[in-house]
């Protein structure tokens, strides 16, 4: 993937502490690898992935006026609110409020092993923004509910259904003992 033309070449540096046109550009040339990889992990899909990347680019550049030690934060929440935008994840209405019976089985990462690609990749939109955002990228529920447009319960409910599928076997085994 290639980063678009600068179309402001020769910016100055601005001696304020806020982010110039160039300062993102560098964030984005020298983030790539991070900042594709949470486009994608968001998508779930290289197109939609490389647009919101592209987008998000745009976006950042064009902003209001952002403090440079938040550059990268931005570029991460511009990519966020893209994926949004794109796929408009919403929460499930079919599951229970209980926890207990929201187990879906399926593959799991490993006991030990970090959580695979294909694992996050596997969970349905709303619940793999939820994952991404709040556990990979610590966003707090209020953030994700705020920018999900949902509520801080479905919020919650999807980060108990996440982790069920992901332990709901050992949960059932401590159960039992």
């Amino acid at each position: 993937m290639t980063i678009p033309l600068r179309k402001h070449q020769g910016t100055t540096q601005q001696t304020n502490g806020y982010a110039t046109i160039d300062d993102f550009y560098n964030v984005f040339d020298r983030g790539m690898n991070v900042l594709y990889q949470l486009s994608f992990l968001l998508t779930a899909d290289d197109r939609k992935a490389e647009a919101c990347f592209v987008a998000g680019l745009e976006e950042s550049v064009t902003s209001n006026r952002v403090f440079k030690e938040w550059a990268h934060s931005w570029a991460k929440r511009a990519i966020i609110q893209n994926a949004i935008r794109a796929l408009k994840p919403r929460p499930p209405v079919d599951y229970p409020s209980s926890s207990v019976a929201l187990y879906s089985g399926g593959e799991r990462p490993k006991e030990n092993q970090h959580f695979n690609l294909d694992w996050v990749l596997s969970l349905a939109d709303f619940d793999r923004f939820v994952f991404v955002m709040s556990v990979l990228e610590h966003y707090p529920d209020r953030d994700c509910a705020m920018l999900l447009g949902c509520s801080l319960r479905q919020v919650s409910e999807a980060r108990i259904r996440r982790f069920e599928r992901l332990t709901g076997p050992l949960l059932t085994m401590a159960e039992s003992s």
